[in-house]
């Protein structure tokens, strides 16, 4: 499933953000096998937090509580989850002989990065002094700053989720891993996916971006749209600065106006805050026929929710994606049912699924509940954790995590599809991607339609 999952200061977009975790989408094909053979060993030094029977773990979790007035969902027993999977690792046996000792750390996303980098990056390296450090780090200002002070300061694997290449670029190569797929590479295999399809031919394409995404747009966007030959308009980058965007509109309103005289008759839209109905809305009324391209999965709830409005024409309709497992494929996985079974055995009942919509009452507020996000996250984190110290073999440290990781190969993603990697230079993990458009009529309110099969893109 598209896994890109980041917490955010932005009201407007902390729901849609966090809607995202674990909420990527998923068919029956069986996962690559991973290899077995132990990895190089760089260093026989002692790594910090393991010992001879043991591995500490920091596991970063979220305070929902502090966030709450923003957002329509909860997710319950976020550390009973995750322990569900390391107690299901323990039970057999651990890694290598070695069983996980977790250590569990609840933070509000929105404090500030100062008070973030002591709660977290401090807490997990300095002070609990913890091998790795697993879960959603982010801070205030969305920058790497936490990812940065625990892998580049404290020379400490991660594993996160919501990583650009920029952020990548921050750490030293190796120690941070991304189960799922950065924005940059879904947004090469998209125009790659396109052009193969000749769904731009004879096509003007413009990019409409929040402007922290405008080196990533320069760096990776422009050049692959360039690849596939098809002519380019004005780029936009919108200053968008929390709930208040009267003047990011009003920027838009002016870029449409420039496109319009250009002859732009393909957007591309990038970046969680630009995807969202304020600024979706805008283009498709003032530009009527115009096709809309994204690298955000989570479009889709924007989708949903102007089913559900009755918006007719939904303005979100024929919107393309570069995308990975769709949910009603994911759910009859075999990386599903491992995560389920486990769930099962731990919790002592069935898991809510991919396809499931549960609502609660808190406080007199209905809300989603999102366990089955939780479960996909966990499950995913745990075993990617677990496939590389169990490669790393008998000295675990962070010279060999390096290593391993440069030179895993197949990897199995059990929160997304069939096809996942890891190799020096590219540290996102899943390789599942498939041609896909939004589809209004779709129940219950709208989804990704396939366009095609799923394909073993790991470049």
């Amino acid at each position: 499933m598209n896994s890109r999952r980041c917490f955010v200061a932005s009201t407007v977009v902390i729901a849609l953000a966090l809607a995202a975790c674990g909420s990527s989408s998923k068919a029956t094909v069986a996962p690559q096998a991973t290899t077995t053979t132990t990895a190089p060993v760089v260093s026989t030094a002692p790594g910090v937090g393991v010992t001879a029977d043991s591995i500490k773990l920091g596991i970063s979790l979220i305070d929902f509580k502090c966030i709450q007035q923003f957002i329509d969902f909860t997710r319950p027993n976020q550390q009973a989850v995750y322990q569900a999977f390391i107690d299901d690792v323990n039970k057999k046996g651990g890694i290598n002989g070695r069983k996980i000792v977790a250590d569990f750390n609840t933070e509000c996303p929105l404090s500030s990065t100062s008070d973030l980098l002591v709660q977290v990056c401090t807490k997990f390296t300095d002070d609990d002094k913890v091998f790795a450090v697993m879960g959603n780090l982010s801070d205030a200002a969305q920058s790497a700053a936490i990812h940065t002070c625990i892998a580049k300061k404290h020379h400490t694997p991660v594993v996160t989720f919501q990583v650009t290449q920029d952020m990548f670029k921050q750490v030293p190569p190796g120690l941070m891993i991304f189960p799922g797929t950065t924005p940059e590479r879904s947004d090469a295999v998209l125009f790659q996916l396109l052009q193969k399809q000749g769904t731009l031919q004879g096509k003007k394409v413009a990019v409409l971006a929040d402007q922290t995404s405008e080196p990533s747009v320069k760096a990776v966007v422009l050049p692959a749209i360039k690849k596939t030959g098809v002519a380019t308009g004005t780029p936009a980058y919108l200053t968008i600065n929390g709930p208040d965007t009267t003047a990011a509109q009003s920027a838009l309103d002016s870029f449409i106006e420039r496109w319009k005289s250009e002859g732009v008759n393909a957007l591309f839209v990038t970046g969680q805050n630009t995807v969202t109905k304020q600024f979706i809305e805008k283009v498709v009324k003032q530009m009527p026929g115009v096709i809309l391209l994204t690298d955000v999965s989570d479009a889709l709830p924007q989708g949903q929710d102007e089913t559900k409005a009755g918006a007719n024409p939904n303005p979100y309709e024929g919107l393309y994606l570069a995308g990975g497992y769709r949910a009603a494929d994911y759910a009859k996985s075999d990386n599903w049912k491992y995560c389920a079974s486990i769930y099962k055995a731990q919790m002592g009942k069935d898991s809510p699924g991919p396809l499931t919509n549960i609502k609660v009452n808190i406080g007199g507020k209905v809300l989603q509940d999102q366990t089955y996000n939780l479960v996909n996250d966990a499950c995913q984190m745990v075993s990617t954790f677990q496939q590389i110290v169990a490669k790393m073999g008998k000295y675990v440290n962070a010279e060999n995590w390096v290593a391993t990781v440069n030179s895993f190969g197949p990897i199995v993603n059990r929160g997304g599809g069939p096809y996942a990697s890891l190799r020096q230079g590219k540290y996102d993990t899943d390789d599942t991607f498939q041609l896909q458009q939004f589809d209004s009529t779709l129940p219950p309110n709208g989804n990704w339609k396939a366009l095609g099969e799923y394909q073993n893109i790991s470049r």
